[in-house]
């Protein structure tokens, strides 16, 4: 065993000090060097950041935060009545016996989210996907209250919906503006993820201007977090640090169905003008330019000769429509709209939609080298007949038939084997309570005349069901390349 007292022990622990001593000798020098160097250059300490309003420079905690936001956030139950198919029999015989029952049963089916009080008169915002079909809805606050909710307006494309509920005021959290939102910025997650009860989680903004594809993907703009996020927390509100909503918690990507690390929510620009026009009008209104577009990737950028892949390259111009008469070609990429950048397509489609209709927007564009700028008077995107995102629907919509369509495209005629010059349009959903599947219609038909009477748009096909409201409307259809006879019965007023 070692002495520690011992001779050379002493010696070493005196040769280790001796180190330190210098060590530090040096380290104090360089510091006091840095220093003098630092003083000399004396430059401007950068800009502080404003410390949030909710919560104190010095304040480790984000409760203050969660105090103002809870009471906004409720978790909303719905009822619906769903389709049972006979499991009293093993798989291969069902096939071919059905229900025993003759005929489908019917049962309730309950699902859970969450939404956010915007307006103190009532007015509440959740994602379209959370409500829809719902018979019932009932909203339960954080003071323990429930309350039944009306469906003001529900819009697919941005999966968003406005609820009612008889009350006054209710804690309404204001919207942030999400444009000012930065990569690395810390938000909080709200809402009642797999019905636990109402849970905050923290993260950052991980990326912006996102898209999925997940979901609709007509208008995706995401806000990417990795706050966790779970079922449940649908229609949950993403809010800043000031306590504002900068987003409507939407989705999740995942392999498991459990978080990742990769949420996604809807930004409060685009909320908050489809929450507008919901509550003002039950419908969203949205603008058309009359284009297919899609992303420039680095090859085509380069075919193209473009020094980069920022665009949105036009694949396709519908004759006639807004882009047409601009004088838009195919193969242009436009680069601006309305003097805004535009960095992809689905930046462009989501600027295009957000535009009033019947509104003139100047248009930039790469075209074989040269940029250009044209005008475009914008029309409005025609909502499907029987629109289901129209307010008060049960599925059947306007005017009762329970199908949705939409004017035919020459992408689409491709994609459904039929010439590019077809026309007519395509139905894009049927209810399967519905009138129109009642008589055999199926989506992917494309509904070529009524009566006699091509129909190329929702507003002549509407007139044209319309026409005859004392006998069966004889509708033409094609699919899969042949031609039948559906006879679609009239429609309960």
């Amino acid at each position: 065993m070692t002495n520690l007292n011992s001779r050379p022990s002493r010696l070493l622990a005196t040769w280790v000090r001796a180190a330190i001593l210098g060590l530090a000798t040096v380290a104090a020098v360089a510091s006091v060097s840095g220093i003098r160097d630092t003083l000399s250059a004396a430059p401007q300490p950068p800009a502080a950041r404003p410390a949030p309003s909710a919560l104190p420079a010095h304040s480790q905690s984000y409760s203050a935060v969660v105090d103002m936001v809870a009471p906004s956030v409720v978790t909303i139950r719905v009822q619906k009545q769903a389709e049972a198919s006979n499991t009293s029999l093993p798989a291969p015989f069902r096939e071919f016996f059905g229900n025993r029952g003759g005929g489908p049963k019917r049962r309730r089916e309950g699902g859970l989210g969450s939404g956010v009080v915007v307006r103190e008169d009532g007015l509440i915002l959740t994602n379209h996907h959370v409500v829809e079909g719902a018979d019932t809805i009932r909203v339960d606050f954080a003071d323990g209250r429930s309350l039944v909710a009306t469906l003001v307006g529900s819009d697919a494309p941005s999966d968003l919906a406005v609820l009612r509920v008889p009350a006054k005021g209710l804690p309404a959290l204001p919207f942030g503006n999400s444009d000012d939102m930065k990569v690395g910025d810390v938000v909080l997650a709200f809402g009642n993820p797999l019905g636990v009860g109402q849970t905050v989680t923290m993260g950052i903004v991980s990326a912006k201007g996102r898209a999925t594809g997940v979901s609709d993907g007509s208008y995706e703009d995401f806000l990417q977090t990795d706050a966790p996020i779970n079922q449940g927390n649908s229609g949950g509100a993403l809010v800043n640090l000031q306590g504002e909503l900068v987003g409507i918690n939407a989705q999740i990507v995942s392999p498991s169905g459990g978080n990742i690390g990769l949420g996604f929510a809807i930004p409060s620009s685009m909320a908050k003008a489809v929450t507008e026009q919901l509550a003002r009008d039950g419908v969203v209104q949205r603008a058309k330019l009359g284009v297919t577009v899609q992303g420039l990737t680095a090859e085509l950028a380069e075919s193209l000769g473009a020094a980069d892949a920022r665009g949105a390259l036009v694949s396709a111009v519908e004759s006639g429509g807004p882009a047409d008469r601009a004088g838009l070609k195919q193969g242009d990429v436009v680069v601006a709209v309305d003097g805004k950048p535009m960095a992809d397509a689905n930046a462009m489609r989501n600027q295009i939609a957000g535009a009033r209709p019947g509104s003139s927007v100047p248009i930039v564009v790469r075209r074989n080298g040269r940029t250009e700028t044209v005008t475009a008077r914008l029309a409005e995107r025609e909502r499907p007949v029987d629109d289901p995102r129209a307010a008060g629907s049960s599925g059947h919509g306007e005017g009762g038939f329970g199908m949705a369509v939409t004017p035919l495209t020459p992408q689409v005629a491709e994609e459904l084997e039929l010439p590019r010059s077809a026309a007519g349009l395509v139905v894009t959903g049927v209810d399967p309570s519905g009138l129109a599947a009642s008589a055999g219609m199926q989506a992917g038909d494309v509904i070529k005349s009524v009566n006699g009477q091509a129909v190329t748009s929702v507003t002549s096909l509407r007139t044209a069901l319309e026409a005859r409201p004392d006998r069966p409307a004889l509708v033409l259809v094609s699919r899969k390349g042949a031609d039948a006879f559906v006879a679609l019965p009239r429609a309960e007023s």
